[in-house]
């Protein structure tokens, strides 16, 4: 089994599909981009992690981790990868090993019991099991279990073997993406193939995003036969061969996925973005071109060109009270992938300024297009420790900070509002009416009021007025200054002339 991934690994990482590792010599394409890992690194997500995020949106599968309780219960259900109907993907299944399991070997039998009891429980079409640092490390052999559970069960098991210690998040997204070209994908005929058939893939349908694009693609035809992985469920991966053309959402994560369903079964594909009202028309423009040239009915470019007019019309109409609100304003985008680009061509529509934006897992190709939206590299960079930060955003006088949940409190310590634009976001930003939505938190946030209130000096910080001295009291005829009598008292009108 350690051959195997071994071998899996290098293929994944020997990618033909990035330019940036053809290019390299042989010694170092095969070493691919990965960067040695240091104590810690695993803080920004192992390859288990990483294989996770991408195959749990597979949401009426059950999801079986092979490890003590902490690999998952320390995990479970931390992204918000929505689903339109089945809830399976939420529970969490694990072997829960104990030390005595683990020093008498007993993890292989456990893991075949556990499998027993999940399919006969929730009746699932398939099991995902997944390897961890421990199992893999004390040698339990996850394909022999899963091939032995699938034969004598009835019910597909799909053996993970993506341990975490063998990289990072991104390369666990990439093994996963092998796990389904290998074990998945082609497994399952769809009952009426069609010429409008597309997959959408490295979309994880994060707070409902995909579900914001998917209706512009139902009023042209459009079917997602494979969603991968949002949304999805099982029997539409394993249908994903008959697909007509794949639009690749993340290239970083799963190109090879991408590549492999070219090579293997024909599909071409291309990368694009669901952010930003035009990068959404380019890529409903360039679906339906490549449909087209696969067979699709002409008509198909007609009818996009007349919903990209009329949606854009909209989103535009929608954005024009918010755009002198949010003109001028200054923006660190603190993200990754294809937002590192996507995001930035959206808010320079809007008329926002781009003080940085960040390079974390991109491509070349990414940072190309970033270097053609913004004209510069001055402004781009890879990993930014908190402290460089907080100084980028004091010095560029920035107005808001759009990043994930782990930068939020580098912005409140600056006092500067901040935006979440990252997996564990609770709004969808995607399509036209995601760009909508995405500008109206910008404005919630940069225009609150209390931010001028927090940026104020603090009332123990402000210097004290020196009080107003008055002037000494001269003799008159004023009864109340002389405690003659009560203020409230009657009198005379003419008593009070020197008051």
């Amino acid at each position: 089994m350690a051959d195997s991934l071994k071998a899996t690994i290098a293929a994944v990482m020997n990618e033909p599909a990035c330019g940036v590792n053809t290019a390299k010599p042989e010694a170092e394409r095969k070493k691919g981009c990965t960067k040695p890992l240091t104590p810690g690194a695993a803080a920004g997500g192992c390859a288990f992690d990483g294989a996770m995020i991408t195959l749990q949106p597979i949401v009426d599968v059950a999801h079986l981790v092979h490890a003590p309780l902490a690999c998952w219960g320390n995990g479970w259900d931390n992204r918000g990868s929505a689903s339109s109907g089945p809830t399976l993907y939420r529970s969490g299944f694990t072997t829960d090993l104990s030390e005595l399991d683990i020093v008498m070997g007993h993890g292989e039998k456990k893991l075949y019991r556990a499998i027993r009891e999940v399919i006969a429980a929730e009746q699932p079409p398939a099991v995902f099991v997944y390897a961890t640092c421990v199992t893999a490390l004390i040698g339990d052999d996850i394909e022999a279990v899963c091939k032995a559970a699938t034969e004598n069960l009835g019910t597909p098991c799909i053996p993970v073997n993506v341990p975490g210690f063998v990289g990072s998040k991104n390369l666990g997204n990439k093994l996963a993406g092998q796990v389904l070209l290998d074990h998945v994908i082609g497994t399952v005929e769809p009952e009426a193939p069609s010429p409008l058939d597309v997959n959408i893939i490295g979309d994880f349908n994060l707070s409902g995003e995909l579900w914001q694009v998917k209706p512009l693609l139902d009023r042209l035809g459009i079917r997602i036969l494979g969603a991968i992985t949002g949304d999805a469920r099982y029997a539409q991966v394993a249908m994903a061969h008959r697909a007509r053309v794949t639009m690749l959402v993340c290239s970083q994560a799963l190109i090879n996925l991408a590549r492999g369903l070219e090579e293997r079964h024909g599909i071409p594909f291309f990368e694009g973005s669901f952010y930003g009202i035009s990068d959404t028309s380019d890529a409903l423009r360039t679906m339906c071109r490549m449909l087209v040239d696969r067979g699709a009915p002409a008509d198909l470019i007609p009818r996009c060109e007349a919903l990209v007019a009329e949606e854009e019309a909209k989103a535009r109409a929608a954005l024009e009270p918010f755009r002198p609100r949010v003109a001028g304003k200054r923006v660190l985008l603190y993200t990754g992938g294809h937002k590192s680009w996507s995001v930035v061509s959206a808010l320079q529509e809007l008329g926002m300024e781009v003080v940085g934006t960040s390079t974390r897992k991109a491509t070349e190709a990414d940072k190309d297009r970033i270097r053609e939206i913004m004209q510069t590299d001055a402004h781009m960079f890879d990993n930014m420790a908190p402290r460089e930060m907080y100084a980028l955003l004091r010095d560029s006088g920035a107005d808001v900070l759009m990043s994930g949940g782990r930068s939020q409190f580098v912005a409140l310590k600056a006092r500067v509002p901040w935006v979440d634009v990252n997996q564990e976001k609770h709004e969808p930003y995607a399509g036209y009416v995601g760009m909508v939505d995405l500008v109206r938190a910008i404005d919630r946030s940069v225009n609150n009021p209390m931010w001028a209130d927090l940026r104020a000096p603090a009332p123990w910080d402000t210097p004290l007025v020196s009080p107003t001295v008055l002037p000494p009291l001269t003799a008159s005829r004023c009864p109340v200054a002389h405690g003659l009598m009560p203020v409230l008292a009657p009198s005379d009108p003419a008593d009070f002339e020197d008051c």
